[in-house]
């Protein structure tokens, strides 16, 4: 027992150390766990995943991909697919059958497998897996259009893929006389009556108990995950592995509800699901077997080549005719389909499976399908970045500003970024203060940024950084904690001092704001709404000038008069760093202040040679 929770504490590490590293060298985080697996797998031998966990690894595993299935499903919103659903439904439904029935035969004919192994693979290729797509989305940077169809295609087609698997698996039973057709027929029919008004039901349900206040807040999140599970475990009662098109169904349910609380749950569903995912892909890497692998030959190779290059292009161009795709957008589709856990893991079951009914090449279905991973993380994830970009279909976007709260001080600060190419939006539930904003061709956002429709329309994760700066202090602490996770707690900013008691006699405790409540204070000297608003009204404004090596940093100080905020600055990298983050960090040569003083100051200092641009 202590050898086998070693290896889960490892297992865990492992897969978070690696998720971790992609991220500081912006590579897929797939490819470091398929290392990962190998290395504690065949290469060492440390993991046996099959031996180590018996009869309950298999189990677990199809647990752990239901979760996941239901977290990409409430990641899907009805509002980002309007300009492909189109496609999406064309891909689904032709592209997935062309897919299966080509790649069947391609194992066949070209991997040397038997129909009925060939026949699963096929059904499993189908499958173009989330938790690859959605870092590759997120590193690529692409547009929103093709990003929208690759993981709608991606999380949909996940529980469709192993239907068809089931389906292949199923008749194969029938052809060997181990199922009569009639009983196949009857367990197809009760799984698609049951699996959608099963995840609907459950769905409409779990939004009824929340709205009503039935299920506490703090059993909120348990609670979703455990009628999931239920969901699954019933659907695959009926007929095997139909239990993730309705976890899958019933996500989708829930994303698209008005549920106050859905996005606390969302994040607590994505950190079990990068949990999940990072041990589960570790396990299955770590059960192949290297004699397996290496038996395969060169017929693997010529596989993989032609899914690759014939069976998705042709696929996905038969699919996308008339849907009003872009033929760069069709291209980069035929191109990207890395496969994930999913397909990896229904692999697994089937292979197992297939050995047990005496089809001897049943135990090559996993190393195919790794195979197939293995080459399209490394192809696809490595060239979608210059790929996109070649086909100018990768987002030009500078990083953007969201301002919450419009004022003339506001305006003045988002039309200065303008000016400089800084994408900016300015939010308010005051449609006549967004005049002034509306005046100035500054693009808003009338509601409350706290909205299900904000939520939606605002687009948080594409903006680099937030500012609060309403008249209300704790309204501003509220949406730089709300924000926080979604942008990176880095990235939220408030105007105004964050006071804390021990810091100041003149407040108490019941009036001071928590520390871990809130964002990072925007100007170190800690003005206030109001304060801003009366410079500003005095004649302050805001000016940008960019340091040479002529004019430096001191030099551009002691330009400045007593008072003036240097607010933060621009390197040529676009990237812009906040003066408050570090009081110690100095912009250099290249580098664009922009800073907030007196007008006057400007029209006094001509004399300078620092240039306002």
């Amino acid at each position: 027992m202590h050898d086998v929770g070693i290896k889960l504490a490892l297992i865990g590490f492992a897969g978070i150390a690696a998720q971790w590293i992609a991220w500081r060298i912006h590579l897929p985080a797939i490819a470091l766990l398929f290392a990962a697996g190998l290395i504690a797998g065949p290469v060492t031998g440390f993991i046996d995943p099959i031996h180590d966990f018996g009869e309950v690894y298999r189990p677990v595993i199809s647990l752990a991909v239901a979760i996941i299935l239901f977290e990409g499903g409430m990641s899907l919103n009805f509002s980002e697919i309007r300009e492909t659903s189109k496609a999406v439904r064309r891909i689904i439904i032709i592209g997935g059958p062309l897919v299966w029935a080509m790649s069947a035969t391609t194992a066949h004919y070209v991997g040397g497998l038997t129909w009925q192994t060939s026949a699963i693979l096929g059904a499993i290729l189908v499958v173009t897996g989330p938790t690859v797509i959605m870092p590759l989305l997120r590193q690529a940077n692409l547009k929103a259009r093709p990003a929208s169809l690759l993981r709608w295609e991606a999380i949909i087609n996940d529980p469709i893929g192993a239907l068809f698997a089931v389906l292949a698996f199923e008749t194969f039973l029938v052809i060997n006389n181990v199922h009569d057709i009639d009983n196949l027929l009857i367990k197809i029919i009760l799984a698609l009556i049951i699996a959608i008004p099963l995840a609907w039901g459950f769905a409409k349900f779990i939004i009824w108990a929340f709205i009503r206040g039935h299920v506490p807040e703090f059993l909120k999140a348990p609670v979703l995950v455990t009628c999931a599970l239920i969901a699954f475990a019933s659907t695959n009662m009926v007929l095997e592995e139909a239990g993730l098109l309705t976890v899958t169904t019933m996500g989708i349910v829930l994303g698209n509800s008005r549920l106050a609380s859905l996005t606390e749950m969302r994040r607590f569903k994505e950190t079990i699901t990068v949990m999940l995912v990072s041990a589960v892909f570790i396990m299955l890497t770590a059960s192949l077997n290297f004699s397996l692998i290496s038996g395969l030959g060169w017929n693997v190779v010529y596989f993989i080549i032609v899914i690759l290059f014939i069976v998705r292009p042709i696929a996905i161009f038969t699919a996308t005719i008339g849907t009003g795709l872009t033929w760069q957008e069709r291209l980069l589709t035929m191109w990207i389909a890395p496969r994930g856990i999913v397909a990896v893991a229904v692999s697994g079951l089937f292979g197992a499976t297939l050995v047990d009914q005496g089809i001897a090449d049943g135990e090559k279905l996993l190393a195919f399908t790794f195979a197939v991973v293995a080459a399209t993380i490394i192809l696809h994830g490595f060239s979608l970045p210059i790929l996109a970009k070649f086909l100018d279909l990768k987002s030009t976007q500078r990083p953007g500003i969201l301002f919450i709260g419009c004022s003339p001080w506001t305006v003045a600060f988002a039309e200065k970024l303008k000016s400089l190419e800084i994408p900016v939006l300015i939010s308010d539930n005051d449609w006549k203060k967004l005049q002034i904003a509306r005046a100035k061709n500054i693009p808003t956002f009338f509601g409350d940024a706290l909205s299900e429709s904000a939520h939606h329309h605002l687009a948080i994760t594409t903006w680099a950084k937030v500012i609060a700066a309403t008249n209300n202090d704790a309204y501003n602490a509220l949406i730089c904690t709300e924000f926080g996770p979604e942008v990176g707690r880095g990235n939220v900013f408030q105007i105004g001092e964050r006071i804390n008691s021990k810091d100041s006699e003149a407040f108490s405790d019941r009036n001071s704001l928590r520390f871990t409540v809130g964002g990072r204070q925007l100007t170190s000297s800690g003005d206030s709404y109001f304060g801003l608003l009366s410079k500003y009204s005095s004649g302050w404004s805001f000016s940008s000038t960019q340091l040479t090596k002529e004019f430096t940093f001191a030099d551009f100080q002691n330009s400045r008069e007593k008072g003036s905020i240097n607010i933060m600055w621009f390197k040529p990298n676009n990237k812009f760093h906040f003066a408050s983050d570090n009081e110690d960090a100095q912009p250099s040569e290249g580098n664009i202040i922009l800073s907030f003083g007196p007008r006057q100051l400007r029209d006094a200092s001509n004399d300078q040679p620092e240039k306002d641009i």
